[in-house]
């Protein structure tokens, strides 16, 4: 019974922005799940090395390369999968991009930026994928937040904006698409090593602070967001709403 809970085989998940980083570690975790994986990125040489490393162990994978950020290419991509080769059931909203300087210095193109990447994508994707979800009556969207949805740092206030405005997306989401079967939940990770987060990394400075300020003591490992992404795309969160659960080390229950 709790193997059945979790059981992702016969689900097919797309992933936005997956061919590396936290987006790449969930295609994976979720295959090893069962289900089968649409990857999703821009750049077509890279979505075919991810796609190869998957297939070599045993997944089931699609390639779908689209820019989240045009809704009408969003929009023909999904709909041209679903009529090709059967439903997306599970949907991770992945993608997204960090620019950090101070608020004072922020550059406009690059907050206008930030919202179209990490806000608009959701929104995008969310929509087009939810309009076949809500024919069939079930489906599973899963939006990435961030530590940041909740707690601020310098040089990274837009980003902090994206994220809050995520979590609340997903609410909106659960709020208006509960009825018609579908469960929206965000996970907020914490500091991962990433590229995202490669020049924070590489900082001895920030990594000796990031381990004081985390009860954990250290960086997060990307494949332990892996867990919370299969519980929150299988049936064992059938009555999870509009909930955004942080995967963080501690990091947001101290001070």
């Amino acid at each position: 019974m709790t193997n059945d809970l979790f059981d992702l085989s016969q689900k097919t998940v797309l992933i936005t922005g997956s061919s590396q980083g936290i987006g790449f570690a969930l295609a994976k975790g979720m295959a090893q799940a069962g289900a089968s994986i649409i990857l999703n990125g821009r750049d077509v040489a890279k979505l075919a090395s991810a796609a190869k490393e998957l297939e070599a162990g045993g997944a089931t994978v699609f390639q779908l390369p689209f820019d989240a950020i045009d809704h009408a290419t969003v929009k023909a991509a999904v709909d041209g999968h679903e009529a090709d080769n059967g439903s997306i059931d599970i949907l991770v909203n992945n993608a997204g991009m960090q620019f950090r300087t101070a608020l004072e210095d922020y550059p406009a193109d690059m907050f206008a930026k930030l919202l179209e990447t990490n806000i608009t994508t959701v929104f995008n994707v969310g929509q087009a994928v939810a309009k076949h979800m809500i024919a069939r009556g079930e489906g599973k969207i899963i939006n990435i937040a961030s530590v940041q949805t909740a707690l601020a740092r310098p040089g990274i206030a837009p980003y902090t904006a994206t994220k809050g405005a995520v979590s609340n997306l997903t609410k909106g989401m659960a709020t208006d698409w509960a009825q018609h079967g579908l469960q929206c939940n965000a996970i907020a990770p914490g500091y991962f090593d990433t590229p995202l987060n490669a020049a924070l990394v590489a900082d001895p400075e920030f990594s000796a602070w990031l381990e004081k300020r985390t009860p954990a003591g250290r960086w997060g490992n990307v494949d332990e967001l892996v867990g919370a992404c299969v519980f929150l795309g299988s049936k064992a969160s059938s009555f999870v709403n509009g909930h955004t659960l942080y995967v963080d080390g501690g990091i947001t229950a101290s001070l």
